[in-house]
């Protein structure tokens, strides 16, 4: 009898859901016909997206863009843009998760103020931010170049990631390092054997956000990188929306492009997204 009365109302949620889905995948479905459509000088005044004759014509010609000196630029782009996130993402956890262990499992001078400093900054946002940072890097030569770009990256996405990881840090039974204390390991052991596998959703999710970060950002990479070859790919896109003309089917396909690292990034860490691994590890 339960079933037979939840039908109803499950029914009326999937009629519900059904037309805001389709909301919101019709902006996506809408790019993804700019990109495909053969001749997208005038933006399509239809409702159906989706081209009646498809062609990679502009994935093509964005793909084979080279510059004056015949280097395939949208492909040193988009290895600018790996480097750079992967970087920042290398980085950015390395460091958050020895700090937010030491914060979460220590006391000593200075933590509550250090705690505390990490989250003031993120008041502040990226355009606040910019000239001291470009006086920092250009007092360093590091201007214009992708190191001093992760740099910057990585400081920015460290403070939430310490945060987010103590957060989690203070979810793990104390029980269990104890219990490793016992059986003769060190804080080394019990932070690379006990702790970090237990911490694996966590680290997926810190992962995901540094790439994300660094994979998206617009305005710093703008702001410190002139050169053409060094451009990350939303700089990039950017480019193509002209004074006077747009190359909106190259600007569809490029956004496209950007997208899919980051979704295939989500999808290979998505079974470590769901928190809830540390259940049951102490009885009582």
């Amino acid at each position: 009898m339960s079933r037979v009365k939840q039908r109803p109302g499950a029914l009326a949620v999937h009629l519900l859901l059904i037309p805001v889905c389709a909301l919101t995948l019709y902006p996506v479905l809408w790019v993804i016909g700019l990109a495909l459509t053969p001749h997208s000088a005038h933006l399509s005044a239809g409702l159906w997206p989706l081209p009646a004759h498809a062609s990679l014509i502009h994935v093509r010609e964005l793909l084979s863009s080279r510059n004056s000196s015949g280097e395939l630029i949208f492909i040193r782009q988009l290895i600018n843009s790996l480097v750079v996130a992967t970087a920042t993402t290398a980085v950015g956890v390395t460091l958050s998760v020895t700090a937010a262990f030491a914060l979460s499992r220590f006391s000593f001078p200075g933590r509550q103020l250090g705690m505390s400093t990490l989250l003031a900054t993120q008041m502040f946002p990226a355009t606040m931010m910019s000239v001291p940072l470009y006086a920092i890097l250009n007092r360093l030569h590091l201007l214009d170049s992708l190191a001093g770009l992760t740099i910057v990256y990585a400081t920015t996405a460290i403070p939430f990631c310490v945060w987010m990881l103590k957060g989690y840090f203070d979810t793990i039974p104390r029980e269990l390092e104890e219990a490793a204390l016992v059986d003769g390991a060190t804080q080394g052991q019990i932070f690379l054997r006990v702790v970090l596998p237990l911490a694996r959703p966590a680290l997926a999710v810190t992962a995901l956000f540094s790439f994300m970060t660094a994979w998206n950002e617009f305005v710093l990479a703008a702001t410190f990188i002139d050169d053409q070859t060094r451009f990350t790919l939303p700089v990039a896109l950017q480019r193509l929306v002209g004074e006077y003309q747009t190359e909106w089917g190259q600007f569809a396909a490029g956004a496209l492009l950007v997208s899919a690292p980051v979704m295939l990034v989500f999808f290979a860490l998505q079974k470590h997204l769901v928190g809830g691994l540390t259940a049951g590890g102490v009885k009582g």
